[in-house]
């Protein structure tokens, strides 16, 4: 190929073409749409409306048929409801309200019963009318229940006369005889008449459903634990409704009847166990909001329309001395257990409240963090209701309040009621309202104490697997045994001290000064400290709760520092660390103090086998060494030299008097006595201070006042 020109890389057009053959599939068209109608939905996607197809799926459906009657008591039509859990797997509802209405609805030309249990989306409750607040808001339970059992009966007392009709699987009609299993023509219209009904005669609604096994699983079952539980907590929240609950399955009949007439007050004081700090406080009020909503008007179109809404608030709440938290909410009778934004608005208000008006009455200083939800909430027992028209939940199961307007409506009321108990003037009032402020702030500081104590313990845990501090001088051996470590005052030291050791046994830690007095401090502020963190770090075994012995890196811990009265105190601050925090390392005998001269006597003319330098350790040995020098006739040379610091030394020097293990001396740190010692560790070093003033002034009277350097 020519040089300065360019090949072409594109095929050759006489190369066959590869190309990817795509296949059209035209089977898939309209007709495999398939529309869902009526019931069909529901038995195809049962989970979408009841959340569940096992025992919670089913008790959701009794709840469906119950709540209808509790809604009638709720608008001041009914008494009392009954509910009968029968042998064959039934389960029946009879309350005493109005009745569902059997007249013919103008649009679909059905019984009005007929359309409730028949279509999806269809009640009373959508217009406004009949209900002004109610449980059931979409139109969806009865028709749900219907079309998920086998059979379902409804019967009606409303004048002229009762009336009924029975469905399979949502599709009305007639059944031979009695149970489930029997034949079935399938029949629009009501089909069943009864004995006549006048206006003066108790009239309501009967249902008996018999649950589908083809929806269902087998081990699904009607809990009556739960269904009592349910029922008394309703008859709580509703004053004056009486709900009987008969379980005939057993060999012996069951029976439970609740009726309270206290309401949720009442109810509070069944939840609570603990010891009341405060009565039961009744937080009532409600407010107005507006919202826009689809309205069915008179042509039966869905329109947007501005509704000015109202919204009833009534908490009972009660502090108890105990430090769980009880908080039952309620929309409209129907438990919401996973809250809503009408809990978050009692929440929020009862946090804010508390904060406010701590702090203005000086139950809060200045410098005191405000309590949060958790601390305002301990000991709590609160039930919070709601009622309003048409709440939007979060689902058909309605386990959350979704409307917005709910959280400043409870907010605004709870807050109101709350802070005129707070700042109440009765005596009373005034006195439970201190003692659960103090309460509160007591939860606050303990979980501030709780939260520094999990900060310091994996503060502890980090430093005591993280890597050791560079200014240790290690040593090379790695026999525990026989290894020292000398913990050494100030840097100067340091210095000469490397030159005077023996670094294959021998290592060296210097600490700055004088460190934390523990026995003043807590063990955060202890762990905070630097020198503290990093004799632990270095020796090994941990601290406090956690101290292994085993562990310990070195077999000899000691403290080396000047021969002064500054000395002394830093020797008794390391005594203090390793007692309160390492007292194992004391009571196995490894905790040392070195001995490091105070004078050094040099010799004019010393005789042989004599050493040119001696060595004293105190001003009343100094004496006694010179005295005796003098009867020998031995000179020596003036002035004696008086060590300052162990910096003064050189390496010989050092390593003659203070680190040789041949010519130094020890003195270990014992304890016969731990109680004993622990108290005289208090006295001298803890945060009292009369003790240790009256100790020491006692302890001056036996000082000679001539041996007083001053």
């Amino acid at each position: 190929m020519p040089a300065g020109r360019l090949r072409s890389t594109a095929p050759s057009t006489d190369a066959p073409r590869r190309t990817r053959s795509l296949t059209i599939d035209t089977s898939y068209n309209a007709a495999n749409l398939l529309v869902l109608e009526g019931l069909e939905a529901v038995r195809k996607r049962p989970g979408m409306y009841i959340g569940s197809t096992d025992t919670r799926g089913l008790m959701h459906c009794l709840w469906e048929i119950i709540d209808n009657g509790v809604d009638e008591a709720l608008g001041g039509h009914a008494s009392a409801i009954e509910v009968v859990l029968h042998a064959d797997g039934s389960a029946e509802v009879h309350d005493d309200g109005r009745g569902i209405p059997v007249d013919v609805e103008p649009r679909t030309g059905l019984p009005g019963v007929e359309v409730v249990y028949t279509k999806l989306h269809a009640g009373g409750k959508f217009g406004g009318g009949s209900y002004a607040a109610s449980g059931g808001l979409h139109g969806v339970g009865a028709s749900v229940v219907n079309a998920l059992s086998t059979r379902l009966d409804v019967d009606i007392d409303r004048p002229p006369a009762r009336q009924g009709m029975s469905f399979r699987r949502g599709v009305p009609g007639v059944f031979d005889g009695e149970g489930p299993g029997v034949e079935f023509e399938p029949r629009s219209g009501l089909t069943r008449k009864g004995p006549r009904v006048t206006a003066k005669s108790t009239t309501g609604t009967r249902v008996r459903f018999w649950p589908d096994r083809q929806i269902f699983t087998s081990d699904a079952t009607f809990v009556v634990d739960d269904l009592i539980t349910r029922a008394r907590q309703t008859a709580y929240i509703v004053p004056g409704l009486e709900i009987s609950v008969r379980d005939l399955r057993g060999e012996e009949p069951r029976e439970e009847v609740f009726r309270y007439d206290g309401g949720i007050a009442e109810y509070v004081a069944f939840l609570a166990h603990d010891e009341p700090v405060t009565d039961v406080l009744r937080l009532q009020g409600s407010g107005r909001f507006t919202e826009t909503v689809p309205v069915l008007d008179e042509r039966g179109h869905m329109t947007p329309q501005e509704v000015e809404r109202e919204l009833v608030v009534d908490v009972a709440a009660r502090w108890g001395h105990g430090y769980e938290t009880e908080l039952r909410s309620y929309v409209n009778v129907i438990a919401t257990p996973k809250g809503g934004t009408h809990v978050q608005g009692f929440e929020r208000a009862a946090v804010d409240v508390f904060k406010d008006v701590m702090r203005a009455s000086k139950v809060l200083k200045n410098n005191d963090d405000d309590p949060i939800k958790d601390d305002v909430l301990e000991g709590l027992t609160a039930v919070v209701t709601v009622g309003l028209a048409e709440p939007q939940f979060e689902g058909q199961t309605k386990e959350i309040l979704g409307t917005p307007a709910a959280r400043s409506v409870v907010n605004k009321v709870v807050a109101g009621e709350l802070r005129a108990f707070l700042t109440s003037t009765k005596r009373e009032e005034k006195a439970q309202a201190r003692l659960v402020m103090e309460k509160v702030a007591g939860a606050t500081k303990t979980r501030l104490a709780a939260r520094q104590h999990k900060e310091t313990q994996r503060r502890k845990n980090a430093l005591e697997s993280s890597a050791l501090p560079a200014k240790l001088a290690d040593c090379r051996s790695g026999d525990t045994e026989r290894s020292e470590l000398f913990i050494v005052e100030g840097d100067s030291a340091l210095g000469t001290a490397k030159l005077a050791r023996n670094s294959e046994f021998q290592a060296l830690l210097p600490i700055r000064g004088k460190i934390l007095n523990v026995q003043k401090a807590s063990v955060a502020d202890m762990l905070k400290n630097a020198e503290c963190a990093s004799i632990i770090q270095v020796v090994g075994a941990g601290s406090g709760r956690t101290f292994d012995l085993d562990a310990v890196r070195y077999g000899r811990i000691i403290f080396m520092a000047d021969a002064d009265s500054d000395g002394a105190h830093i020797r008794c601050l390391l005594a203090t660390l390793f007692f309160r925090y390492m007292p194992g390392l004391i009571e196995s005998g490894r905790v040392f103090s070195a001995v490091p001269p105070l004078h050094r006597i040099e010799l004019s003319n010393p005789r042989k086998g004599q050493d040119k330098y001696v060595y004293t350790y105190s001003d009343a040995e100094l004496q006694r060494k010179l005295a005796e020098l003098k009867r020998r006739n031995q000179k020596w040379r003036d002035p004696v030299q008086r060590y300052k610091g162990l910096g003064e030394m050189d390496a010989d020097q050092l390593a003659e008097t203070t680190m040789d293990p041949r010519r130094r001396t020890l003195r270990r740190l014992t304890v016969d006595d731990a109680a004993m010692a622990g108290e005289v560790f208090e006295l001298l070093m803890g945060s009292d201070v009369a003790p240790r003033k009256e100790f020491i002034v006692a302890g001056s009277y036996s000082i000679d006042r001539e041996a007083i350097d001053a």
